[in-house]
């Protein structure tokens, strides 16, 4: 253990000390500031600096009975508490409701959270909490919920707010959050999207048929409350769907373009955006979620009561979340807002069957093994390092083959968890790709993250090898 601290602090060391290798020894002071300073014209210059945010998060079994305290600690007068409809009956929100009852705090319930939010979804969670003015928030479910809530305290917070006014651009303004929102607690009740670490809420935006988000510090959780208890009741689709979407948020953050290589610096530190690209805090986190996930995710999807796996794929939940949301994902997550958005009649086990719908993880990982073969020239190296982070013995591998070789690992980890093959097993054909390219190519906000840019052309092939996976 020892050891493995010592080599992560050395990495750190080693990459601050490259950062700055560029930097002749006869530099002066005034040089350095005119560089990395506040005297060059932001709009032509690269980042210079990145930022680490995370929420404070509560780890261990029951915690979640706390959270009544919590808000009497918060001085809060009204919770909105958030959820879903399947979770209400479950015993996640039953010891949400009987610990604020227990400690008295009013609150009001509203469990019209949508699986896979939409702007309808979300508009209607929002004109609730503007009726009931709360000066609280209370999220209990999966990453759906608390990115409901999330929006719900963001818009509720100023009422006269468009949606579209703080919708990542080009799809919407990308307005900065400049208003005071309320204080949110998140009971994660999933071990994969990580939303109670991060200020991302992500909904299907239905005019377009694509998915788009809201990305802001100011979305993040107070608390991300993590209770392995709550892992237990996952039913096995949603836990290995929930849990590639661990693996493909680490991988992504930590084969993003690097902070330093992201044009135009801002004009303010207020708008550094949250997702800045692979940084030295950000690697060490998504790292060790890799390594974490590759140990418990097959586990924890075929034992559902295997605690130690469930509850540290929780864990690697969390740690990828504060990876990748200081870090961001890039065009995984980019092609699979339309793979969502477009879907026709696929319906997975243990999900609702009367809806058809992809659930988020597996639209992300249905393109990872085309995405990162395409993506792996940019970077052979960190593509080789997250394939060792998965188990891989690189030390004979070459640059050339990073690609197919963590290509082809991320192939026997998706059949492991028996994920459907490709495209055409989600009811896709080649005549859909022209589509898939439209509502990929607005996605800004996570596709100038890769570390190699795409043409329609590129992105039409990479669809086209997506179609069949195995």
């Amino acid at each position: 253990m020892a050891a493995a601290a010592r080599n992560k602090a050395l990495n750190l060391m080693r990459h601050v000390a490259k950062s700055w290798q560029h930097i002749a020894p006869e530099t002066t002071a005034v040089t350095l500031n005119n560089k990395y300073g506040t005297t060059a014209d932001p709009q032509t210059q690269k980042e210079y600096a990145f930022e680490m945010a995370c929420s404070n998060i509560r780890y261990g079994p029951g915690v979640t009975q706390e959270v009544g305290m919590d808000c009497n600690n918060l001085g809060a007068k009204l919770v909105c508490v958030m959820t879903d409809k399947y979770l209400r009956p479950l015993p996640a929100v039953q010891v949400v409701l009987e610990s604020l009852e227990r400690h008295k705090v009013p609150y009001k319930l509203y469990d019209g959270c949508r699986v896979e939010p939409t702007d309808e979804s979300f508009k209607a969670a929002i004109d609730f909490s503007i009726k009931h003015e709360f000066d609280m928030f209370l999220a209990v479910g999966g990453g759906s919920v608390m990115d409901t809530c999330k929006a719900a305290n963001l818009y509720s917070s100023k009422p006269d707010a468009e949606l579209l006014d703080y919708v990542n651009a080009p799809i919407g303004k990308g307005l900065p959050v400049t208003h005071q929102l309320k204080p949110l607690i998140a009971v994660t009740t999933t071990a994969g999207t990580g939303s109670e670490t991060t200020g991302t809420a992500v909904f299907d935006y239905l005019p377009m048929k694509a998915k788009t988000g809201i990305s802001n510090r100011a979305l993040r959780p107070t608390l991300g409350i993590v209770d392995p208890l709550h892992l237990l009741t996952m039913p096995e689709r949603v836990t290995a769907y929930s849990g590639i979407d661990v693996l493909c948020h680490a991988i992504e953050s930590y084969t993003a373009v690097p902070y330093e290589e992201r044009v135009p610096r801002p004009e303010n530190p207020n708008l550094r955006p949250a997702y800045q690209g692979c940084n030295p805090i950000s690697d060490i986190w998504s790292g060790h979620a890799l390594r974490m996930t590759n140990k418990y995710l097959k586990r924890s999807t075929y034992n559902k009561d295997d605690i130690e796996a469930r509850s540290t794929m929780g864990l690697a939940a969390s740690y990828a979340g504060i990876g990748f949301g200081n870090a961001g994902v890039h065009l995984c997550h980019g092609m699979s807002y339309p793979i969502s958005g477009l879907v026709k009649g696929f319906v997975s086990a243990d999900y609702d069957k009367d809806i058809p719908l992809v659930p988020h993880g597996l639209s992300v990982i249905i393109s990872a093994p085309a995405v990162f073969e395409f993506m792996a020239p940019a970077c052979p190296e960190r593509h080789l390092e997250s394939a060792e982070f998965l188990g891989v013995d690189i030390r004979n591998k070459k640059a050339a083959d990073a690609g197919k070789v963590l290509g082809d690992r991320l192939r026997e980890i998706m059949q492991d968890i028996g994920v459907p093959d490709g495209l055409e097993a989600l009811g896709y054909t080649k005549d859909d790709i022209p589509a898939l390219v439209k509502g990929t190519l607005p996605q800004h906000r996570v596709i100038k993250l890769a570390p190699r840019p795409q043409t329609e052309e590129d992105l039409t092939h990479i669809f086209e090898n997506c179609m069949k996976v195995y």
